[in-house]
């Protein structure tokens, strides 16, 4: 196409016009000008827009959108004043129901790319709300004196930098209104530009709020602390180093978060540091579709590999003769065990255990499993992968929050090891973010 190039000028570069063919993983336009590919914020494919030059590199350049020629029908108004700033959503600028086209042709467009394979079947996606879902999540905190002090919020995009928010549509909501009284509270502490972040997670009764700190709390600080958590109805633990220095401030003795799982009858403790899965809703309609598609008889035995807290462990023992479930943080493991005692569970045992270790030995790992279930991080689970077919598995379930390490995995079960794709669909667990979350079902040929 011919580049257009303006003659007006903010003392910047002058601005280029482009068609965008399509979206970036990140929620980048895709446009190619002169031969040569450029990622544009703020671009849909099918608009044609006039962008400002950002960065160039030898492969590709950026810009950001300043003027539309045309427009995606599938454009909507943000709804975020911080979005095209803050990094902690990146599509809002989509309807939703083409958010989630998306992610399924970067689903389908991956496992045929890496993996060389397609699915038999395509599912309908999980989908829940759209707003108000986020339970877990890490602000950055900064003092920053020229732009007002304390900064509390999300990364920038593509930055280092906070995007300070007084409000956030995607946090649950009960966070959410706690973000000005928080910055408020960092701001009046002595060690103000010593703290990298706070974690927050959201159970169904409580809620909790967790402060690294660089250096020591003053008395004067931690009464601050527990004021306002007695103030808002929060829990709060400090962290002055890594995961095993948290401790709970105020209440001394902190009741457990918690969630139910329902059709289960199971409700799991969690620490607000450990990995849970963010959208309660999705998290529920995931475990039932993962537990439905293995459908284990009272008979049999089933793996949980990457098991966490029992997410998934627990609702199969519920229908399975036995569930054995790995996973390679002993917290978590302990957790499990935990929630299992809790929901009176038997038929349960967990262990730990390096599971990307390409010589991992166990006498787990010498049993016959009729049912595997795999949820593990973006890293994906290539070395265990390579183990399943010696387990023996008449189906197995894969859970992934990377739709490209799934797809390299997926290659290996169907081109190495004689599985078949049965079908595959994504679950909307991170509405306007660029996030993936997936689940996949294999059977032997």
């Amino acid at each position: 196409m011919a580049v257009t190039v303006t003659h007006e000028r903010d003392g910047t570069q002058p601005l280029v016009q482009a068609q965008v063919e399509a979206l970036r993983d990140d929620g980048l336009g895709v446009a190619r000008v002169g031969g040569k590919v450029v990622f544009i914020d703020n671009a849909l494919p099918g608009e044609t827009v006039r962008y400002r030059p950002r960065g160039r590199r030898r492969r590709y350049d950026t810009g950001f959108t300043v003027e539309w020629v045309t427009q995606s029908p599938e454009r909507v108004a943000p709804r975020c004043e911080y979005f095209g700033v803050c990094g902690g959503c990146a599509m809002q600028h989509v309807a939703a129901r083409t958010q989630i086209e998306y992610k399924q042709k970067r689903l389908l467009d991956s496992l045929h790319r890496i993996g060389g394979v397609a699915a038999d079947q395509v599912l309908p996606p999980l989908v829940g709300p759209v707003w108000g879902y986020r339970r877990k999540a890490r602000l950055g905190i900064r003092y920053v004196p020229k732009k007002g002090g304390v900064l509390l919020g999300f990364r920038e995009k593509r930055k280092s930098y906070i995007t300070s928010l007084d409000h956030c549509d995607v946090l649950h909501p009960t966070i959410a209104q706690l973000l000005v009284p928080l910055r408020r509270l960092i701001g009046a502490l002595s060690c103000y530009d010593r703290l990298p972040q706070v974690e927050i997670a959201v159970g169904e009764d409580d809620r909790a709020l967790v402060f690294r700190h660089l250096v020591p709390f003053t008395d004067a600080d931690t009464a601050k602390l527990k004021a306002f958590a007695r103030e808002h109805g929060v829990q709060v633990y400090l962290q002055p180093g890594n995961l095993e220095t948290v401790r709970p401030l105020w209440p001394a003795d902190p009741a457990p978060l918690t969630y139910s799982l329902d059709g289960f009858a199971i409700t799991n403790r969690f620490a607000p540091t450990d990995f849970i899965q963010v959208n309660t809703d999705l998290n529920r309609e995931l475990v039932r579709a993962a537990v439905g598609w293995l459908s284990p008889g009272p008979d049999e035995r089933v793996l949980d590999l990457y098991c966490g807290i029992g997410n998934f462990t627990l609702p199969l023992a519920r229908r399975a003769g036995h569930v054995t479930g790995m996973e390679g943080a002993a917290a978590l493991v302990g957790r499990a065990s935990e929630n299992a005692c809790d929901n009176g569970v038997a038929n349960v045992s967990f262990g730990v255990a390096d599971l990307a270790d390409p010589d991992l030995t166990g006498n787990w790992l010498d049993v016959r499993y009729a049912k595997i279930l795999l949820d593990p991080p973006r890293s994906g689970a290539i070395e265990i992968v390579k183990r399943i077919p010696a387990l023996g598995p008449e189906r197995i379930v894969y859970v992934s929050c990377n739709p490209e390490t799934l797809a390299r995995d997926t290659g290996w079960l169907v081109r190495k090891a004689g599985f078949r794709l049965r079908a595959v669909g994504i679950i909307d667990m991170f509405p306007h973010t660029a996030h993936v979350e997936s689940m996949a079902v294999f059977e032997p040929r």
